[in-house]
């Protein structure tokens, strides 16, 4: 073995070490995309499952993952180093955790608080924002009267109102609904239609403690555990969209005291 074959095993070896011992599934996908290799770490048969399931064998699929990706090119190499080290950093951030408040619908912290830490997602070092309100809905075209008449609402009363892109082709970005969730005060979600999307960006608000207001053209889409929160019911059309606008801005109004 040549001196630099040498090295680059020894690189490889050091980067396992890390990836062994603190890598989630989320982070297999990151460094899959910086990569290209998201065929490699999807289609592994035994890659995440081990490492779900805590297998032993999980040693030896993330070694050969993390060889086969450095082997295709010499600059994954560099791309898995590079991302490695800002995950130590996190890794090895200073000082005792600092727990934080994050829920909206509580006003005080209770007695009792159950801390967690996602795989999928990574807490985001941003603030709860207390004028922000974001929207969950199906991205289609039908829906665009919808999201125009909760727009119409928060100009009124100067929310801010935000809305994730159609992110959901790229699973990496999923990230990017969370920290939309996380930072908003409020959450509208629209069940219409049943979209399991919206269901999943449901089930997150909720864990995160945030004020939900479901919103539905059939209170039949409903889950029927949801159903008590009271979901606000509109119709298509340019009636219905009024009455939804007349009916959220009083809901909001006292959601956020204006």
């Amino acid at each position: 073995m040549t001196k630099q074959n040498k090295q680059r095993t020894a690189r490889l070896f050091a980067l396992h070490e890390f990836v062994r011992d603190y890598f989630t599934k989320a982070d297999w996908f990151r460094i899959a995309y910086l990569t290209d290799s998201l065929e490699l770490v999807e289609d592994h048969p035994r890659l995440l499952r081990s490492l779900d399931f805590k297998d032993e064998d999980y040693d030896g699929n993330s070694l050969q993952v993390l060889s086969k990706m450095i082997n295709d090119s010499n600059a994954n190499l560099y791309e898995i180093e590079r991302y490695v080290e800002l995950r130590k950093l996190a890794v090895k951030r200073p000082g005792p955790l600092v727990p934080e408040f994050v829920s909206t619908v509580q006003t005080r912290q209770p007695e009792r608080v159950v801390t967690f830490a996602p795989d999928v997602f990574r807490i985001p070092d941003k603030p709860v924002e207390t004028n922000v309100l974001s929207v969950m809905m199906p991205f289609e075209a039908k829906f665009s009267g919808t999201y125009a008449a909760i727009r119409n609402v928060c100009e009124k009363l100067q929310i801010d109102c935000k809305r994730a892109d159609d992110i959901w082709d790229n699973s990496i970005l999923i990230q990017d609904v969370f920290d939309l969730i996380f930072t908003s005060k409020v959450v509208i979600t629209d069940f219409t239609d049943r979209n399991p999307n919206v269901f999943y960006e449901t089930g997150v608000a909720h864990t995160l403690g945030k004020i939900v207001i479901p919103i539905t053209q059939s209170v039949g889409d409903i889950p029927f555990d949801l159903r008590h929160h009271r979901a606000l019911t509109y119709l298509p059309n340019a009636e219905g969209l009024a009455k939804l606008e007349k009916d959220l801005e009083k809901k909001l109004r006292v959601v956020f005291s204006v």
